[in-house]
């Protein structure tokens, strides 16, 4: 998959002061043509980037709720084109420039754009419009952010040994923005765009201030849990709204609890019915709990079919069964045991809790 610049325009971003907000200050260093690109030490330095770039996979609903990679999607009200999108339109001038003037005029408004991000940290900038063109005749627009690496020495020859960079940068952690979105190769998605920040850094979201983000799978599955929830409520308690507050602002703080305890409140069957309109739109689902200090991790359709929950006593029983049982790295003398049967080890932790009340 290779990219051929047509433009690529260098921006440097410095920031006095440590709240980032003291001083900010932006400067053009060049912009070359492609012909230019290719005899330049950029073209080596981002060397590989583009093709980096479009390759790197992200998900419309992440199985987390912070990821380095999103795709994004411009907003418009209702009845309204792309063009009604300020994003947009920065991305659509960039691609239309029909002269070099024209598009480092664009890719300066850019830039001026980005530098209102609250949290902008200092570095280089390069905004590229490139091609690919096996695949399509219009360009993709590449947004590359270098932050400053402080304290760099590099190795320069045998007398001065080391040679000091007071402002260097590298591609290790660059951040990149790309539009189109390319979801696979011949396939372009014009309302979309592909952003790659630290997950736990928001400076592109913050800059594209028009551009919506599909919730992640656990905000899609509190959501629906919770709505399973607040149903369950009006029913139980569907003459008594004293009791039917009290149990929804019980049930707000559970959910929103960063450990959450077994409710014991819903059957087996109501579990399982709640679970099968999750699974049914994404089969993969993931549950993960800890029993004591272990840890468990399933996939949510494994409940109530390889994986079960009981009580004895006052204690939980996990069950999780399976054709068979394999070790990572590090022999074990567990891996030489010839297993009991289930009534035996349910004896066992029967007799175990009856010793701990009795204690």
């Amino acid at each position: 998959m290779k990219f051929e610049v047509e433009y690529i325009s260098f921006f440097v971003i410095q920031v006095d002061g440590e709240d980032n907000q003291s001083g900010k200050y932006c400067k053009h260093y060049q912009t070359l043509d492609g012909e230019d690109y290719a005899e330049s030490e950029l073209s080596s330095f981002l060397g590989s980037e583009f093709t980096k770039i479009a390759k790197r996979s992200a998900e419309r609903n992440p199985k987390a709720e912070q990821v380095p990679t999103k795709i994004g999607r411009f907003a418009v009200e209702p009845g309204y084109d792309l063009e009604s999108n300020p994003n947009y339109n920065l991305f659509a001038r960039l691609r239309m420039a029909e002269t070099k003037d024209a598009y480092v005029e664009h890719a300066e408004a850019l830039v001026q754009a980005y530098m209102d991000t609250s949290a902008i940290r200092g570095g280089a900038v390069f905004i590229v419009r490139a091609k690919h063109h096996q695949l399509f005749d219009e360009p993709f627009i590449f947004v590359l952010k270098c932050d400053f690496e402080q304290k760099i020495a590099r190795i320069t020859d045998e007398r001065s040994l080391l040679n000091k960079v007071e402002m260097a940068i590298n591609a290790k952690n660059m951040k990149s923005i790309m539009y189109p979105h390319m979801p696979e190769e011949g396939m372009l998605e014009p309302w979309e765009l592909k952003i790659h920040q630290s997950s736990h850094a928001r400076y592109f979201e913050d800059f594209l201030k028009y551009v919506e983000y599909e919730k992640s799978m656990p905000e899609m599955m509190n959501e629906q849990v919770m709505g399973f929830v607040h149903q369950y409520i009006e029913q139980v308690y569907e003459d008594n709204e004293e009791a039917r507050e009290k149990e929804t602002q019980e049930m707000e703080l559970w959910a929103n609890s960063e450990k959450r305890e077994l409710q014991e409140k819903w059957t087996q069957e109501q579990v399982v019915e709640a679970s099968s309109f999750l699974i049914e739109q994404k089969p993969d689902i993931e549950m993960k709990m800890k029993v004591g200090n272990m840890t468990v991790r399933a996939l949510l359709a494994d409940f109530g079919d390889r994986l079960h929950i009981a009580k004895l006593g006052n204690r939980y029983v996990v069950v999780i069964e399976g054709d068979g049982l394999e070790f990572d790295k590090g022999i074990s003398p567990v891996e030489l045991l010839h297993p009991e049967s289930l009534d035996q080890i349910v004896d066992r932790i029967q007799r175990k809790a009856e010793e701990e009340v009795d204690y």
